[in-house]
């Protein structure tokens, strides 16, 4: 929690994103404004800062803001507070993250700022047919944030002792169980680790001094390479005839002729 806390703090609302803005709840939507309100760009750019906040959050403008419009709003667990827009003028705001109660609710955006416990709740209270029920786009979204797998076993063999099921559980998975008559759908899901993206290093070539502290390993690039099946050898004396590597071939074009040994005698009086 103190990591999230921070990692809050060190947003702006110039830096939000529409992934990112998952992060934050209603509180911090009005702290931020009011810490970018006398940022000229922010003024002049409202429009997309607002739809970067309407990804996550539902926004209401509020032209009655009394006591009672207030609290009608409070009670259906909206935060009410002002922003201002203008150099001078602020308005009443009511907000409310986004509810996350379907798969159609899932997004690239908003997969990762779920917990598997959260997704399995989710899968839940849609499911009827079972991981393969659900359409290919949804299940691309689900598995860009989780590793997902699944079996199908009768109900008496799904927690059989050393199974598949109590070997994901100790590997820190959550589990949807979708009864199927005598047979069980047991789905699997535990949130990826954010990738880390690869590092290149470039090196000077005058810093001669470091060459060995500090060089990379050279990967031989095989791809392009022809198999060795497939080279062509050459013939060192290819272009150079000579009475060794010179043979002469009959010429047998034409009619076939029948060889015997007449005609081999006829050719040695010839």
């Amino acid at each position: 929690m103190a990591k999230e806390k921070e990692a809050n703090n060190a947003l702006t609302l110039k830096t939000l994103t529409k992934s990112t803005v998952w992060d934050i709840q209603e509180n911090d939507v009005f702290r931020l404004w009011e810490g970018a309100e006398k940022d000229a760009e922010v003024r002049e750019n409202t429009r997309h800062y607002r739809d970067i906040l309407r990804s996550a959050f539902m926004i209401e403008e509020l032209k009655d803001d009394s006591k009672a419009i207030k609290a009608k709003y409070e009670k259906q667990g909206y935060k009410v507070g002002q922003v201002k827009l203008t150099e001078s003028s602020k308005v009443t705001w009511a907000l409310k993250k986004r509810p996350i109660v379907r798969v159609t609710d899932l997004t690239y955006e908003n997969i990762r700022h779920i917990s598997a416990a959260k997704l399995v709740e989710v899968l839940d209270r849609n499911f009827g047919g079972g991981w393969d029920s659900l359409s290919q786009s949804i299940k691309d979204i689900i598995e860009s944030g989780f590793d997902i797998s699944t079996t199908t076993l009768p109900k008496d063999r799904l927690h059989k002792k050393g199974g598949m099921y109590e070997k994901k559980i100790a590997d820190g998975y959550d589990v949807l169980e979708v009864e199927k008559g005598s047979w069980v759908e047991a789905i699997f899901a535990k949130l990826k680790p954010e990738a880390e993206k690869p590092r290149m290093k470039f090196q000077s070539f005058d810093d001669d001094e470091n060459e060995d502290e500090d060089a990379d390993v050279e990967i031989e690039d095989n791809y392009n390479k022809p198999d060795e099946d497939d080279v062509e050898i050459e013939d060192p004396d290819d272009d150079e005839i000579t009475e060794d590597n010179y043979s002469t071939m009959m010429d047998l074009s034409g009619e076939d002729e029948e060889i015997t040994a007449d005609s081999l005698e006829d050719y040695a009086d010839d």
